[in-house]
């Protein structure tokens, strides 16, 4: 039973995270029906934003987390007007080979000597040590990325509920020219949709950094993964992208735990192509 808690609390803390970039991901879907590649390049940065903030600025943990998440949300709501905007009407293919250059660019930039270079980065944890509960050992890290992520959950979805901002986000995802008709300014929804997709990415990126390496190719793997999620969960979909975030999380650590470590990632795209063999939509209908 020990050994099943503690690999709960692990998964509880890896699904947190990739919720965290998966919604952002799949706001962006909903919205401007953009698959977005450069989503892994966004997390890469907000990583690296969170190193910076600390190593060469000299500012706590939740600072170095803040100035992240503004600077890639910033960023994110660039690229969408100078990028995606332009793009709109152009074949799907377009934008997403966009997205790719954009994600390779992320890269590059940051892998040169000038910048930060190829070798990886560590940041330290903002509160070391562990608690142990019951022989399951808890480290404060991962039980502040578990609480954080729910708080950053709920908070996006007060805002999509509860505010009109985000009722305008949601209108948009349901139908965008319908939404224009009635007076919605689309174009500051858009960007405001990208705004908060990086922001997401690079909250989820500061927290998982400290026990993890940031690395220039870290985007990538994730992009895999929370296209997986997507996929998975239902294009489009909030609650949808936060079960399959959860689920996939699940899956790696309990099969790679009780089946073979190495196999994790394997084990995990394995459960998604049986749920979508059963159910090719997904989990979920789009829809926010």
């Amino acid at each position: 039973m020990t050994t099943v808690l503690q690999q709960l609390f692990n998964a509880l803390a890896l699904g947190g995270v990739y919720a965290l970039v998966a919604l952002g991901l799949t706001l962006v879907y909903g919205v401007m029906r953009v698959p977005n590649f450069a989503h892994g390049g966004l997390y890469m940065l907000g990583a690296y934003l969170t190193y910076a903030s600390l190593d060469r600025l000299g500012v706590g943990y939740v600072p170095a987390l803040i100035i992240a998440a503004l600077g890639v949300a910033l960023l994110a709501a660039l690229l969408e007007r100078l990028i995606f905007y332009p793009l709109r009407n152009a074949p799907h293919v377009h934008p997403m080979i966009a997205a790719i250059g954009v994600l390779f660019f992320l890269e590059a930039l940051i892998s040169h000597p000038s910048v930060f270079g190829p070798d990886f980065k560590q940041i330290a944890e903002p509160v070391p040590g562990i608690l142990n509960l019951g022989g399951v050992t808890l480290t404060w890290q991962r039980l502040l990325i578990i609480a954080a992520s729910l708080v950053v959950m709920w908070g996006l979805n007060f805002f999509l509920k509860r505010t009109l901002t985000g009722a305008t986000i949601e209108a948009m995802s349901q139908n965008r020219e319908g939404a224009r008709l009635v007076g919605i300014n689309t174009n500051r929804v858009g960007m405001l949709t990208f705004a908060i997709s990086g922001a997401l990415a690079a909250v989820a990126a500061a927290l998982v950094a400290p026990i993890n390496a940031v690395t220039p190719s870290m985007g990538e793997v994730m992009n895999l993964k929370v296209f997986a999620i997507i996929i998975l969960g239902g294009m489009g979909s909030v609650p949808g992208a936060i079960v399959g975030a959860f689920l996939l999380a699940f899956t790696e650590v309990f099969g790679g735990f009780y089946i073979n470590l190495d196999f994790a990632d394997v084990i995990g795209f394995a459960m998604l192509v049986i749920v979508l063999a059963i159910r090719p939509q997904g989990l979920f209908r789009r829809g926010t």
